[in-house]
């Protein structure tokens, strides 16, 4: 029985700036005592999300985070000719289901505080509510309190297949909380890394020769490269769940997660970079057994002169001994009942009889 699906893979990055912290410089963690390159998991799973295959495969099922909800609906509002006064009241109101709107006279009075995670039927709802409110009366709201409200528009399941995978949060709402049926976790370097410095200058095509030598602009730049190890886990009963027992609608969402999760990379810097990278090495395994992420494997940092395949090794083993995949099967027996694997190693021949490809995988990750 598949209850859980778990994804391992190993992608290279060339030197590159995917994921930054408050200083410009890439995100880095310290694992097993050295430190390593990082991406946040906020990061794979807006990657991710925003891929174009993402959006292809779930077109229609797709929700918005955004502050913005009030905007679109007060412009709806005037154009249907409710005055602005009303238009802004009624706004709020609605909006306000979705969180505490924006009191700060420096900021727009339709925003929503925070970030709300709002599904295609939700919005819809959202509309339909606000021309009630003008047909009925706003004193339709103050008898049936936002509670109510809340209930006629609020989803605790829909088709929205992000919000599924991915959850939601909504303070002043938690009974329509969804939790998250995709786990994922901060990718690292399997190697120790340096961080390095790139100091840069912008030529200005204008200038004479008259004036002085000089660059228009200078600045500094930091980069690094590696091997990373990517993890996630899917909850299949949950995603389900969230989807309102919608099959098909599931297996196309996880159909869409794992090509996104060897496909797509964040979008930090990629005009100064070009690190478009996919999985080299892409694991899928099924089962109903406890999710575990593989990350021990690299914390001893592998190092040599071949570093994508010495993490493989350190996952897989090689003729003298087994990686961590053996071994933790032969501790707790076995951790999955199924799984498939791809293999873009340079060096190594692909093996048809060995090696899946990325089609394959895909179809395997969905299936019963």
């Amino acid at each position: 029985m598949t209850k859980f699906i778990q994804l391992h893979a190993l992608t290279v990055y060339a030197p590159s700036n995917l994921n930054r912290d408050d200083t410009g410089r890439p995100k880095t963690a310290k694992f097993g005592g050295a430190e390593r390159l990082r991406i946040s998991s906020q990061a794979l799973k807006r990657a991710i999300r925003t891929s174009a295959n993402f959006r292809e495969r779930l077109a229609g099922n797709l929700g918005e985070r955004t502050q913005r909800l009030g905007d679109a609906i007060l412009r709806h509002l005037r154009g249907n000719g409710v005055d602005d006064a009303k238009a802004l009241e009624i706004t709020r109101i609605v909006a306000g289901i979705f969180g505490k709107i924006e009191d700060a006279k420096d900021k727009p009075q339709t925003n929503i505080k925070q970030l709300a995670f709002i599904s295609p039927e939700e919005k819809v709802a959202a509309f339909e509510l606000a021309d009630r409110l003008v047909k009925d009366g706003i004193d339709a709201f103050k008898d049936n309190k936002q509670a109510g409200l809340a209930a006629g528009l609020l989803r605790r399941a829909d088709t929205a297949a992000d919000i599924a995978m991915f959850g939601r949060m909504l303070a002043d709402n938690p009974d329509y909380n969804r939790e998250a049926a995709v786990q994922v976790a901060h990718a690292i370097t399997t190697h120790k890394v340096v961080v390095e410095d790139d100091f840069y200058t912008a030529v200005d095509d204008l200038k004479t020769s008259a004036e002085d030598a000089g660059a228009g602009f200078i600045g500094e730049l930091g980069f690094g490269s590696g091997v990373f190890y990517l993890y996630a886990s899917i909850d299949r009963e949950l995603l389900l769940k969230n989807l309102g027992g919608d099959p098909a609608l599931a297996r196309k969402a996880i159909e869409a997660f794992v090509e996104g999760f060897a496909k797509a990379r964040p979008s930090g810097k990629q005009n100064s970079f070009a690190a478009h990278a996919l999985a080299n090495y892409l694991r899928v395994e099924k089962g109903s057994q406890q999710p575990r992420s593989l990350a021990a494997a690299f914390f001893k940092p592998v190092w040599g002169d071949d570093l994508l395949a010495k993490s493989v090794e350190a996952l897989e083993g090689d003729d003298r001994k087994g990686g961590l995949i053996a071994q933790m099967n032969g501790v707790y027996g076995a951790l999955f009942d199924d799984a498939r694997t791809l293999r873009a190693i340079p060096g190594r021949p692909w093996d048809p009889s060995h090696d899946s490809t990325l089609e394959q995988i895909v179809a395997f990750s969905a299936s019963e």
